[in-house]
């Protein structure tokens, strides 16, 4: 037996003194030095007498010792278990409690109160500081820098990723060795990944955009990254002609356009931009176009599938769609309420399946059953659509469906005719409460700086081009949309701010 995921991710460059990892301060960390860190941090586990299957439930800054712990996981047959740096300590509790985490591993700050609260989980805690300091390192150093890989099969579990839990409870999200392996190979194939390849690496890695793609999709092809602690315009812009490819949200990308010194000329080394976790409006697609002669490639994941679709490397990439479906994994739009398969041009729910889709949810059998069809088909909770040339355009959450006065309402045929809108920066369409209707439409603008748009002239374009039923009540102005750490607009952040409005 083998573990595919180190073998494949890490394993094969276990000797190589080839560069992994660039920072900021200039030093370059080897892919040898790398998995050394982590080989310490495995030994430490293994003298913690930790089990494969155990979980490892971390929150910690953005740093190459944590990168390496997750090296450590997997080569230890450890669950890793990452955990937003923005929760608080009783945020924290559900999940830790909720998966049962074995090692609690966190910011020197959160350690005396996450201490107090492992005491009744039978947990152990341990500190990794943003500087790389804390008493993780402390008890590795020393250690020695080879480890005797732990079997793992394809089927056994490798992380845990918590959904946002906006609808009700997070969920524990199981993934798989397979899981990301597969979709690592595919991703790094399909975007054309080589060891040629320096990843301007900016994101999060708590989340599956920074880790299972960034991060795996690096490893699998050997290429290397410029390991940002976090987005910094500066330093972004400092370093980008050093790097071949970049991925971001689309906050990343509308940042720069603001930015007089990105420059067509400043992105000439890079050959490939990638953008997700949110949609990218069509309107900074050309932007970014016109300023530099890229093309930036959309794609659309899940915390419970990673990659599913991707607009094509080569080929037209579509702006307002996220492709086709990438290879080995299969898209269908059903009905949301028979579960019909519909024609294309039609809206339904999106559904997936292929190896790239997560196992169940932990401790939860019913909302498993409830979203993991017998055939193996995962309902995502998007609404989306295929056009004629087999382009998927995703419109929507399924709960952010308006349904008013028996009429269904698609948010994003709105936002597309408020965002077309002059002086229009971007908007977001929700459902409020309605005597009558039992909701109705509510509309958010955010004006392009400096701009103040016309509210009369914008609702009769509305009229112009939508049904009536379609029609918002009224059109707000705002300063700015609520995001979370990915970008995602928290339209129920909107909602609960507006339930009480009068329409």
């Amino acid at each position: 037996m083998t573990n595919p995921l180190y073998d494949n991710l890490f394993g094969a460059h276990i000797g190589k003194t080839t560069p992994f990892l660039h920072l900021l301060n200039g030093e370059t960390i080897t892919y040898q030095d790398f998995l050394a860190m982590a080989a310490q941090m495995a030994n430490m586990m293994a003298l913690m007498d930790l089990e494969p299957g155990d979980r490892v439930a971390v929150q910690i800054q953005k740093s190459p010792e944590a990168l390496a712990l997750y090296a450590a996981c997997v080569q230890s047959g450890l669950v890793f278990l990452p955990l937003n740096t923005a929760y608080t300590v009783s945020e924290l509790s559900y999940f830790i409690e909720d998966s049962g985490a074995a090692l609690i591993v966190c910011d020197r700050a959160s350690e005396a109160q996450l201490t107090a609260l492992s005491e009744s989980l039978n947990a152990v805690v341990e500190t990794l500081n943003a500087d790389g300091t804390g008493s993780l390192m402390e008890k590795s150093s020393g250690l020695p820098t080879t480890f005797s890989t732990v079997d793992r099969r394809a089927d056994d579990l490798v992380a845990f990723l918590y959904t946002s839990g906006t609808t009700g409870r997070s969920k524990g999200a199981m993934l798989t060795q397979a899981n990301l392996l597969s979709n690592a190979t595919i991703l790094a194939k399909e975007w054309h990944f080589s060891a040629k390849d320096k990843l301007l690496h900016a994101l999060p890695i708590f989340h599956t955009h920074g880790l299972f793609v960034a991060t795996n999709v690096t490893l699998v092809a050997g290429g290397s990254m410029i390991f940002m602690p976090k987005f910094d315009q500066d330093k972004l812009i400092e370093f980008m002609p050093q790097a071949t490819t970049m991925m971001g949200v689309p906050t990343f990308y509308t940042r720069l356009l603001d930015d007089k010194r990105f420059t067509r000329n400043l992105t000439s080394h890079i050959r490939l931009f990638i953008s997700g976790s949110a949609p990218l409006l069509a309107e900074t697609h050309i932007q970014f176009e016109e300023r530099t002669g890229h093309l930036i490639l959309e794609r659309y994941g899940m915390t419970e599938t990673n990659m599913n679709t991707s607009n094509p490397y080569e080929g037209e990439r579509r702006p307002g769609t996220v492709g086709f479906p990438l290879p080995g994994i299969e898209v269908r739009i059903t009905d949301v309420t028979t579960g019909e398969v519909l024609d294309n041009g039609e809206i339904g729910q999106i559904e997936v399946r292929g190896p790239n889709v997560f196992v169940g949810y932990w401790n939860m059998p019913e909302k498993t059953a409830a979203e993991l069809r017998e055939n193996g088909f995962f309902i995502t909770g998007d609404l989306g659509k295929v056009d004629e040339d087999g382009y998927i355009h995703i419109v929507g959450r399924n709960k952010d469906l308006i349904i008013s006065g028996g009429y269904n309402i698609y948010p994003k045929e709105i936002e597309l005719v408020l965002d077309m809108q002059p002086g229009v920066l971007e908007s977001a369409v929700i459902g409020v409460p309605h005597a009558d209707f039992g909701e109705t439409v509510l509309g958010v603008i955010v004006p392009e700086p400096g701009q103040s748009p016309d509210l009369e002239n914008i609702m009769d374009e509305v009229k112009r081009s939508l049904a009536r039923f379609k029609h918002p009540r009224k059109l707000l102005l705002i300063d700015e949309l609520p995001r979370n750490t990915m970008g995602k607009v928290q339209k129920m952040v909107l909602k609960e701010r507006y339930q009480d409005i009068s329409v």
